[in-house]
Parts: structure tokens; C-alpha cells; sequence
């Protein structure tokens, strides 16, 4: 038996496959490598190179490998570019996991953890947010997986494939073995730490007149191997008879644009030039998690709580 990874050559999707391995999983990654590196995959992992809606080559790794379970990774992620290119986020993040469930749903798996997000939540009414917010994304990525979210719902009512849908605030952060490695990099921690190596002049911060103390926009932080920890957890809760649900992964404190940057500056011990821009569309002004559901449920406890050695892991990597 085996577990099915798609998009295992990610950012996120690697460091779960090598956490799935240790916890005694057969892996099975399937990425198309359009964002994702094919170096990052663990050795001990089954490979193969295509997309997710290829239903022939899905059926296929889920008859030869026997899979009973998939953790779902592959999607595209850039709010900015969602903005721009609704089209790529519909055909990409909607329609291939469309073609996905379907195809391992006729090979009989019923486990499917799915990689969501906060930002199917939208500006938020109510600080922190919870599971019960109200689900109003500001974004096409976001509307992406609200979509895969009500999809799954469906397909657990009419065919009793049950789901865990995982909902991420901000990832950051390292491994011994991983790090955070995009082409074009958006994210903000790579980004402020690139200025603070001297590989970009400044960080353009995306608003300055949020309705925030600073007046930058308020994150939430969570170490990828948090992240990891709570997709096993999920296989785990589901294996077990689990029935399906969704969870915030956070770990409850928000943290300013500026303050993040501060915090870099006292991990690198160099300066990190910055200019205010204008605000991207689409971005709500804070996120904040309320993970209780996530550790009530999951037994999920963040380890990495502190934004410093979130920042340090990063850096870590780039001065080793």
C-alpha cells in the first residue's frame, strides 16, 4: 500500500514526503515540474513526471503501487498572479483535481488530505479566525480552493470519499534537507532575506495605509515542518476512521510586514533596505489563525512557534 503525493517536489510537498518516509509510509510523488524540482524529491520515493489530470497515468501509479491514500500538494499559488492569470488557476488548481478525484476515486481510494488555504476566508471579520468564519476569498486563488473545498465536501455526500482539508497560513522556514527555492520568489521572509544578502537593492512592501498599527499587512507565520507534521496527522486521523473536516494550521500570533523585517535584522545582523508600494489586489489587510480545532482533533501542536527561528532556519541554509 502506498500514498500517492502530488506536487511532492514543492516547497511543502517535500519536506511531507520525507516525513511521510520516516513515519514508515510508502510514497509515491507525482509532479509535472512546472514549480516544482526534481532534486528536492526524496530518493526512497517512488517518481513520476505529469499532471495530475492525466486520469491514464493516475490510474496507473494507483494499480501498480496499490494507493489507498493521496495528499494533494499541486496547485499554483501566487495571489498577484491569480489576479492576472485567472485562467491557469481554474484550469490548473479546479479542473485537474476534478480529473484527479475522478481517476483515483475509480481505483477506490477514499483518503484525500488536501494542501487549502487561509485565503478562502477573504478580509477577514472576526480576529483570529476560525473554522466557522465566513469563506469570502478576495482572490481567484483563493476562489481556486474554496472550489476543491466544496468539491470534496460533494464527493465525501455522493461517494463517501472522505477528506481533510488543511488550511494554511503563511509557510516559511527550513529543513536540514529543504528550503524554500520559487522562480519568481513572492513569498516574504526568501525575499527580505535576499536584500539582507545583498542579491536584491530592497523589499517592496505592498501597502503601507492597512489598517494596522504599522499600517504593513498582518501574517501569521508557520514553519513548513509544522505544515508536514499536521498532513501526517491527517492521513493519520483518517486511516483510523477519522471523519472528514478542516483545519487551520497557524500558530496564532500575527506579525507586520515590518516586523518581520525587524526580526530578519536581528537574526542576520544586517540591514534590509525596503520601499512601500502600493497595495496588490487582493490582499486582506491581517490573518491571524485559531489552530484549537487542529490540536483538539489532530493532536497538532506547532513546534516552531518563534518567527526568529523560523527566520534562522531560512537563513541557516544560505550561510552553511
Amino acid at each position: 500500500m502506498a500514498v500517492l503525493v502530488t506536487g511532492g517536489a514543492g516547497y511543502i510537498g517535500s519536506v511531507a514526503v520525507d516525513d511521510l518516509i520516516d513515519a514508515g509510509e510508502a510514497i509515491v510523488v507525482l509532479d509535472n515540474l512546472s514549480r516544482g524540482h526534481r532534486d528536492a524529491v526524496n530518493d526512497d520515493a517512488a517518481f513520476y513526471q505529469g499532471d495530475i489530470g492525466d486520469a491514464e497515468l493516475v490510474i496507473k501509479i494507483c494499480r501498480e503501487h496499490d494507493v489507498t491514500a493521496v495528499i494533494h500538494f499541486s496547485a499554483f499559488a501566487y495571489v498577484g498572479e491569480s489576479v492576472e492569470r485567472p485562467d491557469i488557476y481554474y484550469q490548473n488548481n479546479v479542473v485537474q483535481t476534478a480529473l484527479l478525484l475522478d481517476a483515483v476515486r475509480e481505483c477506490g481510494v477514499r483518503h484525500f488530505v488536501f494542501s487549502s488555504t487561509c485565503a478562502t476566508y477573504g478580509e477577514p471579520v472576526a480576529i483570529p479566525i476560525d473554522e466557522t468564519h465566513p469563506q469570502n476569498p478576495t482572490n481567484p486563488y483563493g476562489r481556486t480552493k474554496l472550489m476543491v473545498e466544496q468539491m470534496l465536501a460533494d464527493h465525501d455526500r455522493a461517494f463517501g470519499v472522505k477528506y481533510v482539508a488543511l488550511r494554511y497560513f503563511n509557510a516559511c522556514g527550513a529543513t536540514e534537507k529543504r528550503f524554500e527555492r520559487h522562480d519568481p520568489e513572492t513569498h516574504l521572509i526568501p525575499l527580505i532575506l535576499d536584500a539582507a544578502e545583498g542579491k536584491r537593492e530592497s523589499v517592496s512592501i505592498f501597502g503601507g495605509d492597512y489598517p494596522t498599527p504599522d499600517g504593513t499587512a498582518i501574517r501569521d507565520y508557520i514553519h513548513i515542518s509544522d505544515l508536514s507534521l499536521a498532513h501526517l496527522l491527517a492521513l493519520r486521523h483518517l486511516q483510523k476512521g477519522g471523519q472528514s473536516d478542516c483545519f487551520n494550521l497557524g500558530n496564532g500570533n500575527g506579525f507586520s510586514v515590518l516586523e518581520v523585517i525587524d526580526a530578519a535584522k536581528r537574526v542576520t545582523s544586517k540591514d534590509v533596505p525596503y520601499k512601500i508600494e502600493r497595495r496588490r489586489a487582493g490582499d486582506p489587510s491581517r490573518l491571524i489563525a485559531k489552530a484549537d480545532k487542529a490540536a483538539s482533533v489532530l493532536g497538532w501542536k506547532p513546534q516552531h512557534p518563534d518567527l526568529e527561528s523560523i527566520i534562522d532556519s531560512a537563513w541557516r541554509w544560505r550561510t552553511a
